[in-house]
């Protein structure tokens, strides 16, 4: 088995390749790894694929698979992850503002300090303070918050895992930026960080505006909820639903009982119709519960992407 795979999510990045891979194969080469670099082309629009292909004939550790179209970061890594090798799995962006050096200590923190996952932590960052820093400081506390993983820096693409872990967890949508989350709910719960060099954009532009941070909380309750209740999700939906029905019918045998008593007409009391719509909203919650059943029981793999050319896999 090889010590290291390093998957690189790509994106338009054709200045920065060389100057990554050369990057990597000098820290590799001087620690004595043996490793491989997974790429994934996410359908770049640029020359990318082709600055691949060139460096894939100049360093056989290369391995490389190009979309057909652009998909999104993270059904990047799940080709990735599904490629990778070796007992120990880093991710770094494709656009130099991950340092290659940061390499041996993250496999170390892996191999020797025993952790499942080490997020790195860009303590100084070279970004917009207001467009991004700020953005970036409110987003992380709401996830530490919400998941409870005491992370400065959930969303960094500089990570190091366990093999086991990225073989366990299923990486879809726009959950790369929760992957300790879903490590979590898997039951690897030794997560760590490490504070790593943040460098300035050498080439290009950033990818992401301020929209990611809106479908990031979004996200996040998304991956809380299919973690939670992704196999069982009658066990939301049958105890919302039957909470909801329970109010609703206790207030209209309430009124019942008050007509009883009074001689009041039920027609004549607002709470009889808002009694009635509770219990309506009880029993669609219930049995969406059950539709949902159906769909968890039923649902083919949401993971197929197509791909236009491999290389060394």
């Amino acid at each position: 088995m090889l010590d290291i795979s390093i998957v690189i999510p790509l994106y338009n990045e054709e200045e920065s390749l060389p100057e990554l891979v050369e990057w990597i194969d000098r820290v590799c080469t001087e620690h004595k790894y043996a490793y491989e670099v997974v790429m994934i082309d996410d359908g770049s629009r640029d020359n990318s694929w082709e600055v691949v292909k060139q460096l894939a004939a100049k360093y056989p550790a290369i391995k490389a698979i190009k979309f057909q179209r652009n998909y999104g970061k993270s059904p990047a890594l799940y080709e990735g992850f599904k490629a990778a090798s070796g007992k120990v799995v880093i991710t770094m962006d494709a656009d130099l503002q991950d340092s290659p050096d940061e390499i041996p200590e993250l496999y170390r923190m892996i191999t020797e300090d025993g952790y499942d996952l080490v997020s790195g932590w860009k303590k100084v960052r070279y970004d917009n303070a207001v467009t991004k820093n700020l953005p970036s400081k409110l987003y992380n506390a709401v996830n530490r918050r919400i998941s409870g993983i005491k992370l400065h820096d959930m969303n960094c693409g500089l990570k190091a895992y366990r093999r086991k872990v990225i073989k366990s967890i299923e990486v879809y949508g726009e959950m790369h930026r929760f992957i300790p989350v879903l490590a979590k709910h898997a039951g690897f719960n030794r997560i760590g960080e490490k504070v790593v060099q943040h460098r300035p954009r050498k080439y290009g532009a950033s990818k992401f505006g301020w929209e990611r941070f809106i479908n990031g909380f979004l996200d996040l309750l998304s991956v809380q909820f299919v973690s939670r209740f992704g196999k069982k999700p009658m066990h939301l939906f049958g105890a919302l639903g039957s909470f909801i029905f329970l109010v609703g019918f206790i207030l209209i045998a309430y009124l019942v009982i008050d007509k009883l008593n009074n001689n009041i007409p039920l027609t004549n009391k607002p709470v009889f119709y808002i009694s009635l719509t509770i219990m309506i909203l009880g029993t669609m919650c219930f049995f969406t519960g059950f539709v949902a059943e159906l769909v968890v029981r039923n649902a083919s793999d949401r993971n197929a992407y197509l791909t236009e050319e491999k290389i060394g896999l």
